[in-house]
């Protein structure tokens, strides 16, 4: 961005709460001023692309729908699933039939679109019907349709009961419902707003639609309607509004967040990690008494990608896979650039706190043996000087820039290629880039989504397979997994899968993330959770 715009979106920035009483005060004569106080704040640096729940994709798409929408299920702070519009449901014998019991008091979010007195209806089972028929709609084009691919078919019973039936049996089924993708949305808004719906969305959840300005602001206003009731019997949610804003520099995020005018900081920068965590993680004293950190464990994976499907040398060759893996101390790369944040990962591609963890026997920090692999590489090739690429971004240039240092100590000739976040994506889904930074953050709570990047049906672009790794045993082991009912085989076979990776090295894995967040010391409520999601239901401002 150059600096003008840079210039007028901090300008937008500094406006934004004057402009969030305006938008207030110049409202329908009928609304009723909110207690500023009760307002949200949080900054958005990587832009929202859409409210669409059928793009909800990326986490800053994923945050805002998740105020906004909701479906049959969704997860808890520990990842278990629990009811949401559906109060319950039951399995059949087979593991083939889901049947869901809808609330009948859930409302879609008060519009003229529907009929008047009210202004709104209750969602009802062929709401869903809907509402999964344009999942799969290829006009649509969802990037989300592919969780229903073991769906055989679904329908209304009536206006509470809808069934689902899949092709074969799915453990993960019900965690894949749990994604923003399988909201419920009105027909009625689709049929008005077309595409629009993405900047005009009508949903179900504890806060709804007010404004977008797209890269100034978004304000979501609390819902009188939402369903939801805390364990005392109150009505949810506790908030007021959300504000969003859209300063796209982290620097100047951090120095909003510092002078209270955001409430709510997310993950940790390389240009003020120092100045807000100690080398042990812990948060620096003289913020200890304005500022609360909140950790937890994080299902997300970040690794290096090394493409298959090429005929470069240092790709093919399993003994220089193996010797990138040894060569570079996980550590002290954890140690030094991330403030202890975060996990060397050491125990295979599987996530800490997913069944299946920690039975691999990963890679440490062996320079010797990586300089033995090397050796014979050059042997066997011919090649004198084994020289890789890797892309990334910006956000992980620190530790790109660190392996590379420590690989060309043993012998491997590294470039560095800095390409902009929405490039390094497009270019690794089509397979452009030799070696490639990239993370994995799990879709839903289940190892196979994490052993989904290895299965060959999956190949990029039409899955998330972006190595291209093919192996016929793999292959095997995944389609038997996904139909095993049984908890303890399934997990062998994840663990088999798992450990299958690691000998033939498809890819580099660096750490286990852990999400952590600091939030202002009035913020009560906001918890941590293993998939990194903003829920604000229950989240209250203390004067």
């Amino acid at each position: 961005m150059n600096l003008t715009s840079s210039k007028k979106n901090i300008k937008a920035y500094l406006l934004f709460p004057l402009l969030t009483l305006v938008l207030v005060a110049c409202t329908n004569k009928k609304d009723i001023l909110y207690n500023t106080s009760q307002v949200f704040r949080y900054n958005e640096h990587s832009n929202i692309t859409s409210l669409d729940p059928a793009f909800s994709r990326v986490q800053a798409n994923i945050w805002a729908v998740n105020q906004l929408f909701n479906g049959l299920v969704q997860l808890d702070d520990s990842l278990n699933i629990q009811p949401d519009i559906a109060k319950s449901w039951t399995i059949s014998e087979n593991a083939l039939q889901y049947t869901f019991t809808l609330r009948n008091d859930v409302y879609f979010h008060k519009h003229q679109l529907f009929n008047p007195p009210l202004q709104t209806r209750t969602v009802t089972a062929s709401d869903f019907e809907y509402s999964f028929n344009r999942l799969l709609d290829e006009k649509v084009a969802s990037p989300g349709r592919w969780v229903l691919n073991y769906v055989d078919n679904y329908q209304a019973v009536n206006d509470t009961i809808f069934t689902v039936l899949l092709k074969q049996p799915f453990p993960a089924f019900l965690g894949l419902l749990s994604t923003k993708y399988c909201s419920v949305i009105p027909k009625e808004a689709i049929a008005f707003f077309g595409n629009d719906f993405r900047a005009h969305p009508i949903g179900t959840g504890p806060f709804q639609f007010k404004r977008w300005e797209e890269n100034v602001k978004l304000v979501l206003r609390r819902n009188p309607l939402y369903f939801e009731k805390d364990t005392q019997g109150n009505q949810l949610p506790y908030l007021e509004a959300i504000a969003v804003t859209f300063l796209p520099d982290k620097q100047s995020e951090f120095l909003q967040f510092t002078q209270g005018n955001i409430d709510f900081l997310n993950a940790l920068d390389a240009s003020y990690k120092d100045e807000l965590l100690t080398t042990s993680g812990k948060l620096q004293s003289k913020y200890q008494d304005a500022i609360q950190m909140i950790s937890a464990p994080y299902l997300n994976t970040e690794y290096l990608g090394i493409y298959l499907d090429n005929d470069i040398p240092e790709n093919q060759s399993l003994k220089l896979r193996k010797a990138i893996n040894y060569g570079f101390d996980r550590q002290k790369m954890i140690t030094y650039l991330r403030n202890n944040i975060g996990t060397p990962a050491e125990k295979g591609f599987i996530p800490n706190g997913l069944p299946g963890f920690g039975t691999s026997n990963g890679y440490s920090y062996q320079p010797e043996k990586a300089k033995q692999l090397i050796t014979e590489f050059k042997k066997e090739t011919g090649i004198a000087s084994p020289t890789i690429t890797i892309s990334t971004d910006a956000n992980y240039l620190d530790l790109c820039e660190y392996i590379q240092r420590e690989l060309q100590k043993i012998g491997i000739s590294t470039t560095i290629d800095l390409l902009t976040s929405p490039t390094l994506r497009q270019s690794k889904s089509t397979g452009k880039l030799a070696i490639f930074r990239a993370s994995w953050i799990a879709d839903y709570p289940d190892a196979e989504n994490y052993l989904s990047l290895f299965y060959s049906k999956n190949f990029t672009p039409e899955g998330p397979n972006y190595t291209h790794f093919k192996n016929n045993l793999f292959d095997q082991w995944y389609e038997q997994a996904v139909k095993t009912t049984n908890t303890e085989e399934r997990i062998a076979l994840y663990q088999k899968m798992d450990s299958l990776i690691i000998e033939e090295a498809p890819v580099v894995p660096l750490y286990y993330d852990q999400s952590i967040r600091f939030i202002q010391k009035n913020i009560k409520g906001l918890t941590g959770n293993g998939i990194n999601f903003l829920t604000l239901k229950k989240v209250k401002k203390i004067d």
